[in-house]
């Protein structure tokens, strides 16, 4: 994309503070892909998910403190349902052990990592053209993502990968790569507590997915804490278009 757009001659002029904040940001993908994944080894995707999306609002507190935009009323009640339905969307079971709630660990980790995500990228990408901002921060994520295999000892299983495992991962990869082009976009043209909210409304899409191919079923507590995720994601940004 970065030689389709022509932007590739603009990285020499690409300030050593840009860099930094872009290369930081491909550190925490990298950090928040690791403890994603891990949670969802751990647990299931419509327990690992809405932890996961309640980086939004870590982003948009981040964003009131970092870069200045702005918190109102209807913006904070926006707030408040997002973390009244991720709490319900979060099942406990009084049998789950400590062991065995160690993906709440990881899933939290990774919703720390993707608000700093946002942020860095937000601050970094000032300046430089979208597509290219995207292409420094890959060079961080996936080196992190290689090294982190390695220490895990994650290389030597990679053989037993069957060609339909190889296939949705590689899928997986196109959709992420698709995903990071539109979504620094948005950001050069909005606020990071516009375009993020947005964004994270693919919870919808993964939680209907999930009970399509992978068969997971959703409770009724499950459901209200989707509705009230949806609305209070939709309520900032319809109020204020």
């Amino acid at each position: 994309m970065v030689f389709l757009v022509g932007s590739q001659a603009d990285i020499f002029y690409i300030t050593p503070t840009t860099w930094i904040f872009l290369i930081l940001s491909g550190f925490a993908t990298g950090g928040s892909w690791i403890c994603y994944f891990r949670a969802l080894q751990l647990a299931s995707v419509n327990k690992v998910v809405p932890i996961d999306k309640s980086s939004t609002i870590l982003t948009m507190i981040l964003a009131f403190i970092f870069l200045g935009e702005p918190i109102g009323i209807i913006t904070a009640v926006g707030m408040l349902l997002m973390a009244v339905g991720t709490w319900l969307m979060i099942e406990f079971r009084k049998s789950e052990s400590t062991e065995s709630k160690k993906w709440l660990v990881f899933a939290i980790l990774a919703a720390v990592f993707a608000a700093l995500t946002a942020i860095l990228g937000r601050i970094g990408i000032v300046g430089v053209e979208s597509n290219l901002g995207t292409a420094i921060r890959t060079i961080a994520v996936v080196p992190m993502s290689w090294i982190m295999v390695f220490i895990t000892k994650g290389n030597a299983k990679s053989a037993k990968i069957d060609v339909k495992s190889w296939a949705f991962l590689i899928f997986s990869g196109i959709a992420t790569g698709a995903s990071w082009l539109f979504f620094y976009r948005a950001l050069q043209l909005g606020n990071a507590s516009q375009v993020v909210p947005i964004d994270k409304l693919s919870i919808a899409f993964t939680m209907g997915f999930s009970a399509l191919f992978l068969g997971e079923r959703f409770s009724l507590r499950t459901t209200i804490g989707l509705f009230l995720l949806i609305i209070g994601t939709l309520l900032p940004i319809i109020i204020f278009q």
